[in-house]
């Protein structure tokens, strides 16, 4: 079994977050990375300073970032079938904080400095 090898041969910021991207194949794609930055290697993409410094590596033809982010050219081709997926990953890497519900102060209460410790 053979897979087509894929290759970003140029790209455009176009938008918050977001990059038209042009294959060697002569397909082209824009792409929300929005969703998708969460975690330790993603997460700091949200940023749009770092986030704009995005270039192409010429040796592996693909997207790279200077934190060492980048993304498998292949998922960049086929993003719709990769989109939800890194999506969830993204948001479960960034869980949102629980919120803790503090009960009501009674003389019985117990406490002791760490909220939700026992």
């Amino acid at each position: 079994m053979t897979h087509p090898i894929c290759r970003v041969r140029d790209f455009q910021i176009v938008g918050s977050h977001t990059l038209h991207i042009v294959f060697d194949d002569g397909s082209d794609r824009t792409i929300d990375f929005g969703p998708v930055l969460g975690g330790e290697l993603f997460g700091p993409l949200q940023e749009f300073s770092l986030f704009n410094q995005v270039r192409i590596d010429r040796e592996v033809h693909t997207l790279v970032w200077p934190n060492g982010a980048d993304f498998d050219p292949a998922t960049l081709h086929d993003w719709p079938q990769h989109a939800d997926a890194l999506a969830r990953r993204a948001r479960n890497w960034n869980p949102q904080p629980a919120k803790l519900e503090h009960p009501k102060a009674t003389t019985n209460a117990r406490t002791n400095g760490c909220s939700g410790a026992a």
